[in-house]
């Protein structure tokens, strides 16, 4: 099985809130056992590895569903631009550009949206548009 596939799986499941459930009865089951164990080193030792280990393994999870699910977002945005005949097709390849150039198109588009004036009516427009 592809890691992607797996951890978009994983990803799934761990967000889902029966796991999270799970987590809050072994934590309540955890905390419920300390007098029994006297609250000794060891009854603590568990929590704290087990905790440690899952946070770790799920930072790495979190990552790759993140940076597909970015992907996923840029191919849309990309397609969306490519089918819209007065978009820039330049657009497309804004990954490739540095920090200081993606700075400097910011403020041009800022400039440009300075320039214009917004429509304060388009909300009015748009339901006489849907009651006709």
């Amino acid at each position: 099985m592809k890691f992607s596939k797996f951890s978009q799986a994983l990803s799934k499941w761990a967000g889902s809130a029966r796991t999270f459930l799970a987590a809050v009865v072994l934590i309540v089951i955890w905390a419920t056992t300390g007098p029994f164990f006297h609250y000794d080193d060891t009854w603590q030792l568990i929590i704290n590895t087990s905790t440690t280990i899952i946070t770790f393994l799920m930072v790495f999870l979190i990552q790759n569903t993140q940076n597909r699910d970015n992907d996923v977002l840029h191919i849309k945005i990309d397609e969306l631009l490519r089918a819209t005949t007065n978009a820039q097709n330049a657009l497309l390849s804004l990954d490739k550009m540095d920090h200081k150039e993606l700075r400097e198109l910011r403020e041009k588009y800022e400039a440009l949206g300075d320039s214009e004036t917004l429509d304060r009516n388009i909300d009015c427009k748009i339901e006489k548009k849907l009651a006709e």
